[in-house]
């Protein structure tokens, strides 16, 4: 089924009540890459792969750029050869899916009807969904949240219920095959607001929050319209952990409606000490909401397997204790599951690994491809890591 695109979701509302009584821009920050692995360092006690006693409720991967993957022929293997990679990651205790949605893409990727599609084949494995609406046409996050080409200039108004139609229309069709999400972020990584520059903030004393919170709530209502059963949780996805604590009060003032405070980490653009995030993820606790690591990832080597440089290729990005090794990457996802499940009374829900499958699919020579295959859950053969028994219970 194509997805139909409505040049004005405003206008999609008003002809259905009259008919019926309706970063790429990509804030990546590139690295020079390393010829020479890091340095051995000896883990401290607490990164064993001591298992956690606690069993996480999501234990998630964010494969949006698989699709794309799938179509240039990829193969995944494990130890027991080439499989599809949603199998890999079921079979190894993966149980939702996180996919990125973009309004209007410049090409099918990451499209509604992409979209659609993949939810169909997360759903036939028996996975969860997280459906990360980016409400943008390309990437979103803390410094990039350009509005959709087609809702430019806007009255705010008519930008709010174009938002609300446009989410509802989703969930509605999501809801027709039978793939409704069980976790939907309204905005990704919405530090500084969305869709700019009507809902954009430059400070937790902005006077734009109102403003910025009626778009938000816009969205959620349009989910609400559709689960009626109150089924599906709601995410407000912040970037990193400094600075959440302001973001969420600005957000409990504005009576934002939501149930998950969503989070992103990437030690080399953060907080360093584990035991540093351990407090501030206590602290987010006192706001009675549950708390997902939406987006986290880890090196398993500092080398890379084409010419894009990647995100991480030196030792000085790396958390002490933790090689950039296959064990070094587990070792991390384990102590990052130890984290939260001890966040007090079981508010800590789940994490989601951000692109474990975007290997270097474009051959070694390509300078558009990844610049995470360093960060994937599989080698340079394509094949499962050490990494991937962080989804086990």
């Amino acid at each position: 089924m194509m997805a139909t695109f409505y040049a004005n979701d405003y206008l999609y509302i008003v002809m259905r009540t009259a008919c019926f009584a309706i970063v790429i821009i990509l804030c990546f920050y590139s690295c020079s890459k390393n010829n020479s692995p890091a340095p051995p360092v000896t883990p401290p006690g607490d990164t064993t792969s001591t298992p956690v006693t606690t069993p996480i409720a999501y234990r998630g991967a964010d494969l949006s750029f698989l699709p794309e993957i799938q179509q240039a022929g990829t193969k995944f293997y494990d130890s027991t050869g080439a499989k599809p990679a949603l199998d890999i990651f079921k079979e190894y205790g993966c149980n939702l899916v996180r996919v990125r949605l973009w309004y209007q893409p410049v090409n099918a990727h990451s499209s509604l009807d992409e979209v659609l599609d993949f939810c169909k084949q997360i759903s036939a494995e028996g996975m969860q969904i997280l459906l990360d609406f980016h409400m943008s046409d390309t990437w979103a996050d803390p410094s990039h949240q350009s509005t959709p080409a087609t809702w430019a200039g806007l009255a705010a108004s008519v930008l709010n219920d174009s938002v609300k139609a446009y989410t509802q229309r989703v969930l509605t069709m999501l809801k027709a095959q039978n793939t409704l999400p069980a976790i939907v972020q309204v905005g990704n990584e919405i530090n500084a607001g969305m869709l700019w520059p009507s809902g954009q903030v430059n400070s937790s004393t902005d006077a734009n929050w109102p403003n910025f919170a009626a778009l938000v709530k816009s969205g959620i209502a349009g989910v609400k319209a559709v689960d009626t059963d109150n089924k599906i949780l709601i995410m407000l996805h912040y970037a990193e952990t400094d600075g959440a604590a302001d973001f969420f009060n600005n957000m409990n003032a504005q009576n934002v409606p939501y149930d998950v405070i969503g989070l992103s980490y990437y030690a080399w653009w953060a907080e360093k000490d584990l035991s540093t995030i351990q407090q501030q993820l206590t602290t987010l606790a006192a706001f009675n909401k549950k708390i997902f690591i939406a987006e986290t990832s880890y090196p398993w080597t500092l080398q890379w397997n084409d010419n894009t440089n990647n995100i991480v290729g030196e030792a000085n990005q790396l958390i002490p204790g933790y090689d950039a090794t296959p064990q070094g990457q587990l070792n991390y996802l384990l102590q990052l599951k130890k984290l939260l499940a001890a966040i007090p009374n079981g508010r800590g829900i789940g994490f989601c690994y951000w692109e474990p499958d975007w290997v270097a699919f474009k051959g070694p020579s390509a300078t558009d491809g990844s610049n995470s295959e360093n960060l994937a859950l599989f080698d340079f053969s394509n094949k499962a890591l050490p990494g991937m028994q962080a989804y086990n219970k």
